[in-house]
């Protein structure tokens, strides 16, 4: 994993920057993410039920896919910020999902970079366009605009 001063990675903005390794949303991650939030609509959960809706079966939460861009992030040769001490997440612009993540599907993560300004000394802001890309599907699960900030 290559790592870039903040002002070199402020070239590349209107690039792609990193794609992630693919990655299984199975049953198990959906039931997993329904405790943990409280959320076990039958479409997330209930296999029988959700067979008979026109998703086919069951589909991750529109929320956990968005939460997988840690670990996409993480698993990307997305260049890493020389000295950065800490990120964190400072919220989205927007957040559209396109399309359902069905049960046994693997998803990878596409960034773009689209600003990466300094606020103050030490403190860079990153907006990334991120993209989740269904295997063997046209359209993505999801498109964000993502900020986060950077302390170096």
């Amino acid at each position: 994993m290559s790592t870039i001063s903040p002002n070199d990675l402020a070239q590349k903005v209107g690039e792609t920057i990193g794609t992630s390794e693919w990655i299984l949303v199975d049953q198990e991650m959906i039931n997993k993410f329904a405790d943990a939030t409280g959320d076990h609509q039958f479409i997330h959960i209930n296999e029988e039920m959700a067979k008979m809706t026109p998703f086919g079966g069951t589909i991750a939460h529109g929320f956990l896919t968005l939460s997988l861009f840690p670990v996409m992030t993480a698993k990307s040769a997305m260049p890493r910020i020389e000295g950065a001490k800490m990120g964190v997440n400072y919220g989205g612009n927007k957040t559209r999902f396109l399309a359902p993540v069905r049960s046994g599907k693997k998803v990878r993560g596409h960034f773009k970079l689209l600003e990466m300004a300094e606020k103050r000394p030490g403190q860079w802001q990153q907006t990334l366009e991120f993209t989740v890309e269904i295997e063997g599907e046209d359209k993505p699960a999801l498109i964000a605009e993502w900020i986060s900030q950077i302390f170096v």
